[in-house]
């Protein structure tokens, strides 16, 4: 009787392999002064240019910026948005920094500079805030033409704030627009500026694109001149002892091939996670709050 041979069937596993990705990240907005809008966060992406390399097994670490706070009561000056980051001991850091917060009328502090700069108020503190290279603009100037009031409109991603005139508010700067999500939206917006007509409101700045904060009427006690949460734009004026616009925080994206997210460690912070999407095999995470991948 001849003995036939036994074999063993076993199975092999590929090990993950680095991979390509795309990003996006931006920087939350500053917060309004009196009079001057809120400078976007600072927006930097590499979709639709040369992507970076993700590796398996390494932690990347995304920190998500909040919005640049606003004075209660317009006496004071506002805040800088805080920084967005993606990093990873394999990769550059990239941070995007903070807008710039706008200009206050009333206690006389100019707009600061940011990722875009904020408006300037008006009077002493006109001038707008200077912007960074490669990540927004400069704020818009004040107007002052007594007895008529206006700020100017907080720097964008994609142009300068308009300045004030008259008693019309500059119009906060335009975004800039990206389908690294797989539809075509417009991010860092920035907030517009407060008019004043004296003894009437004046006409009111609006935001840059979805993300900045319109402006409220001078003497209005709402508060819904914040920037746009989640999209880094920065927040709308108001005028004199009230209220102005908080910035909106930041976000981060990553864009990568299916296969190598489902190949991967995972997860933290809760990120929207959106697959094959366009039909295209590609996986997108949208981190709305802190957290990290796992490549």
């Amino acid at each position: 009787m001849s003995l036939g041979r036994r074999f063993l069937q076993t199975s092999v596993v590929s090990a993950a392999a680095p991979f390509s990705a795309h990003y996006l990240v931006v920087g939350a907005g500053g917060g309004s002064g009196s009079y001057g809008g809120g400078g976007a966060g600072g927006y930097q992406s590499n979709f639709g240019s040369t992507a970076i390399t993700l590796n398996p097994s390494t932690t990347y670490t995304i920190t998500i910026g909040g919005g640049g706070i606003t004075s209660p009561n317009g006496s004071t000056a506002g805040n800088n948005g805080a920084p967005s980051i993606l990093s990873g001991s394999d990769i550059t850091n990239i941070t995007s920094i903070g807008g710039g917060y706008g200009g206050n009328l009333i206690s006389g502090v100019n707009a600061n500079s940011g990722a875009s700069g904020g408006g300037g108020a008006s009077d002493g503190a006109g001038a707008g805030g200077a912007g960074t290279s490669g990540q927004g603009n400069a704020g818009g100037i004040g107007a002052a033409g007594h007895p008529n009031y206006s700020g100017g409109g907080g720097g964008g991603a994609g142009a300068v704030g308009n300045a004030g005139s008259g008693s019309t508010g500059g119009n906060g700067g335009v975004g800039l627009q990206t389908s690294i999500t797989g539809t075509a939206t417009y991010f860092a917006g920035g907030g517009g500026g407060t008019g004043y007509a004296y003894p009437n409101p004046g006409t009111s700045g609006t935001g840059g694109n979805r993300g900045g904060g319109t402006a409220n009427p001078y003497g209005s006690t709402n508060t819904n001149s914040n920037g746009l949460d989640n999209t880094g734009g920065g927040g709308g004026g108001n005028g004199a002892a009230y209220s102005n616009g908080k910035g909106g925080s930041g976000v981060v994206v990553l864009r990568m091939p299916d296969a190598a997210y489902n190949s991967s460690g995972g997860t933290t912070g809760n990120p929207t996670v959106n697959q094959n999407v366009g039909g295209a095999g590609i996986t997108v995470l949208i981190y709305n709050g802190s957290g990290s991948f796992i490549g």
